[in-house]
């Protein structure tokens, strides 16, 4: 029969324009999408043969191969699939979006065979013209079960039109031949075909092979090359996964040399069907800090990578987490490049948090120096979660270690443990935010706390001064930090005591004008001074922080705080009441506002100057050696 030309349909043809040139953001696609046609040909005769066998003419060799042509400048995708008639030819290449793939399996179920028509992947009946982002012809030479005369060639260059003719082909399948554009000849490196197919098509069920030219003791032999590993070791039961498979897939999920701490494996049944592999560093990834912050798990679809990072499937704070998710049920868009918004993606999400949390909370209870490991080096990306995920903030907050005023160097406490201990009279649970612990276990904030037997949790996290005040509250137990002028512990100076300071006190608000107030304490038991934020007033260490962000807008001005008990404190009072106008007053109030700042963890304004002042103090000590 000669060739015959046909159109398009009128109004396809700015469809298959759209579809060439829009559709797909990036051409490597047009692989993944022709891989993933061959495979859903040959599951359609192995499924047909179920009831025809003699539809496999003996040819159950499944594979599908690729072969580039530099010469000719030719890629091309074959299978032994189930092939196509003319007739097929013309509906499913001939008319965009009908797709062969929901045809089948809309006949499968019909006659109630549905359940044995898995695995297939196409939807859209689109894939395919993908071929015409790297093509300027795509030729299709295929046939169904019979002779080798019943073969067709189909060959458009992707303007409108196609032609149909009859082709001799001696096996049953269908070859994709693309006649590559002058810019796409870089599908024609071998190492390219295997990077795409080692990325889209790694998992795909049939062996993607390609002839590999090798040299050896001077002679050249062509060998078969398996460009897939096929093993979707997620889709296994989980009794059949060793060790030591999960940590090699662990390995090429995240580059890890180490085996992974928790690995979680599972099939979700049920309204939602779909299956994950998930897992848990065992410490903080070499390149964590310095790589891009991305949270995601690769999903799949009937083991076809549509996502390379699907962050609608894990939450920013988890982003530690490494896996993949396979479903079938999940809407994509028709270049199956992203997730159309569905609430099955909330159900896979919340599923996805519930089993890394509930891993956690296990290998805290059972294995907790294990967990210690993991805590060190990513505990402070899982406190983000306190101010991120709302309805998971007391599972987050039971996951939390913290190094404590009343725990040693290197133990540490929890929450629970925390509110466990407690003293009776004790309403609050109390923290320190700030740049080291080591330096928090020597602050002034914690004198009157030690005294009265209350512990105070010690934080050196960046996050921490914004997720413990996110928390809220613990367990009916309100959180409240010991460096605030409404923490409790300050206690009520007693009037005959600000009677007698009152005078003292006055001059240094006067002379103090970096401060909001000047005020006595009783949070102090041995230090003279210190510094607290009264209100909404940010912290010092936040300052701190925001500064070092860029972001900071000068110093708030803080409550300078006075220990009356303190012999700095009674000797200034003494010197003002001997002498009011006495300069060193003035000068001893300075020394007592820069100390305080000192002992925040701030920097004095002046370095020099106080140093001076220190010199000076020094001094006159030495010049009254029994005073």
């Amino acid at each position: 029969m000669p060739a015959e030309t046909l159109e398009f349909k009128a109004e396809l043809k700015q469809l298959l324009h759209l579809i060439t040139h829009s559709l797909y953001s990036d051409r490597d696609i047009f692989l993944r999408e022709l891989i993933s046609n061959a495979s859903d040909a040959v599951n359609k005769v192995r499924f047909d043969a179920l009831a025809n066998a003699d539809k496999l003419e003996g040819n159950t060799d499944w594979k599908i191969k690729i072969t580039p042509d530099k010469a000719a400048g030719t890629l091309t995708v074959s299978d032994n699939g189930i092939g196509m008639t003319r007739q097929e030819v013309i509906d499913h290449l001939g008319t965009v979006a009908q797709s062969g793939t929901r045809a089948f399996l809309e006949a499968a179920k019909q006659a109630g065979r549905s359940g044995e028509s898995g695995g297939l992947i196409g939807q859209f009946g689109v894939g395919f013209y993908s071929a015409f982002m790297v093509a300027d012809t795509v030729a299709v030479v295929t046939r169904g079960p019979g002779s080798p005369a019943d073969g067709t060639r189909w060959e458009s260059d992707g303007q409108g039109a196609f032609t149909v003719e009859a082709a001799e082909k001696p096996a049953r399948g269908t070859d994709v031949i693309l006649h590559l554009k002058d810019d796409a000849k870089e599908f024609l490196d071998p190492w390219r075909l295997r990077s795409l197919v080692r990325k889209f098509s790694d998992f795909i069920e049939h062996p993607v092979v390609m002839d590999v030219e090798e040299e050896k003791d001077g002679e050249k032999k062509t060998t078969e090359e398996t460009l897939n590993r096929r093993k979707a070791i997620w889709l296994r039961p989980k009794s059949e996964v060793t060790a030591d498979e999960y940590k090699e897939f662990y390995g090429q999920l995240s580059h890890d040399t180490e085996a992974p701490a928790a690995t979680i494996h599972y099939a979700a049944e049920g309204k939602t069907e779909f299956k994950a592999l998930l897992f848990i560093p065992a410490k903080k990834p070499l390149a964590f800090d310095w790589e891009e912050p991305a949270a995601g798990l690769r999903l799949y679809v009937q083991r076809v990578l549509i996502m390379d990072r699907c962050e609608q499937l894990l939450p920013f704070y988890l982003r530690f987490v490494k896996g993949v998710v396979d479903s079938a049920d999940l809407p994509l868009n028709v270049s199956r490049e992203l997730l159309q918004q569905n609430p099955l993606l909330d159900v896979i999400q919340k599923s996805v948090v519930k089993n890394v949390l509930d891993t956690l909370a296990g290998m805290k209870t059972v294995e907790f120096d294990k967990y210690l490991t993991f805590y060190k080096g990513l505990g402070s990306v899982l406190k983000e979660g306190l101010t991120r995920d709302w309805s998971n903030r007391e599972k987050i907050a039971d996951l939390l270690l913290f190094e404590s005023a009343a725990t040693g160097a290197g133990t540490y406490t929890t929450l629970a443990d925390y509110v466990g201990n407690m003293p009776a009279e004790q309403t609050d649970i109390l923290y320190l935010v700030g740049e080291s612990v080591e330096g928090l276990r020597r602050s002034p904030y914690l004198e009157a706390y030690r005294a009265k037997g209350q512990d105070v949790l010690l934080l050196a996290d960046p996050v921490d001064e914004f997720a413990l005040p996110g928390l809220g509250e613990y367990k009916g137990k309100r959180l409240r930090a010991a460096d605030r002028g409404d923490a409790p512990g300050a206690g009520d100076v007693p009037d005959e005591v600000k009677a007698r300071f009152a005078a003292v006190v006055s001059l240094f608000k006067e002379k103090l004008p970096e401060v909001a107030d000047v005020r006595l304490t009783r949070r102090l038991t041995a230090s003279a001074a210190c510094l607290v934020a009264d209100g909404v007033a940010p912290s010092a260490h936040l300052e701190r922080l925001l500064e070092r962000m860029g972001r900071g807008d000068g110093a708030a001005r803080r409550v300078l705080e006075l220990n009356p008990d303190n012999p700095a404190v009674e000797a200034a009072r003494r010197l003002h009441g001997m002498n009011a106008a006495d300069p060193r007053v003035e000068a001893y109030a300075r020394l007592l506002y820069e100390q305080a700042v000192v002992a925040e963890g701030s920097r004095v304004a002046d370095p020099a100057a106080f140093a001076a002042r220190v010199n000076d103090l020094i001094a006159r000590d030495a010049q009254h050696p029994t005073a």
